[in-house]
């Protein structure tokens, strides 16, 4: 798999496609450090060197900007994903595609502060598209996470599927609320570190140790224990 991230938008080939690619590079920072509501698009003008009158010759709105900047950016990360576990047994291809998300994520900052901050923004047609593209990805881990899980008849492992997926979800989207260069390890090594720890656990990893049966409390007169049953 290649070392570095995609950039934000594929390398333009045109003029236009240029321009376009610099308004949406300056539109997620700019909504990363404002704020959707917050930022206008004469805010992103004077950011881009672009006039009012220039920026709506590519987008018709500031929701439009948006929607092309979220659509990107799923695209991306989707198109990376599979192509990453295309060809893997299920505990590979989920690792590859943690490596996918995290190295995109963490070269890219500002589009993921965005996605995560801004999901309910959209409405009609364009939150559905965004919807859909993010439902086709949460489809794919699932897919993934499902066939790591033994079969049960009770339907319980395809509960439990779900919560691993929403798990790992929440794991990998805020990284960039604590993760800090200079001091916490690079996309490669992280990716590493969570695949284990979303995988197989952290204590019986880092300590080698099984897994200690949990007591519970009974609420028979508050006076009893029992210890779960493993």
């Amino acid at each position: 798999m290649p070392a570095s991230a995609p950039a934000l938008v594929a390398p333009p080939a045109t003029a236009r496609d240029r321009r376009w690619t610099a308004i949406l590079d300056h539109a997620a920072r700019l909504f990363a450090e404002k704020g959707y509501e917050g930022a206008s698009l004469r805010d992103l003008a004077r950011a881009t060197g672009i006039s009012l009158a220039g920026l709506y010759h590519y987008f018709d709105s500031k929701e439009a900007l948006l929607h092309a900047l979220q659509k990107h950016t799923l695209e991306t990360v989707l198109a990376g994903a599979r192509a990453a576990a295309e060809g893997r047994a299920p505990r590979a291809a989920l690792e590859a595609v943690i490596a996918n998300h995290l190295r995109y994520f963490l070269a890219n900052r500002a589009a993921m502060k965005v996605l995560s901050h801004e999901a309910a923004v959209l409405s009609g047609a364009r939150g559905e598209e965004i919807a859909r593209l993010k439902h086709q990805y949460y489809e794919l881990c699932l897919a993934l996470v499902a066939a790591l899980a033994p079969a049960a008849a009770n339907g319980g492992a395809a509960r439990e599927a779900r919560t691993a997926v929403m798990s790992l979800f929440g794991m990998l989207n805020w990284i960039y609320t604590w993760h800090r260069e200079r001091r916490d390890p690079d996309a490669a090594t992280l990716a590493a570190e969570m695949s284990a720890l979303f995988l197989d656990g952290w204590t019986p990893v880092r300590a080698g140790a099984a897994p200690v049966p949990v007591a519970t409390k009974r609420s028979n007169h508050g006076n009893r224990h029992a210890t779960a049953r493993r």
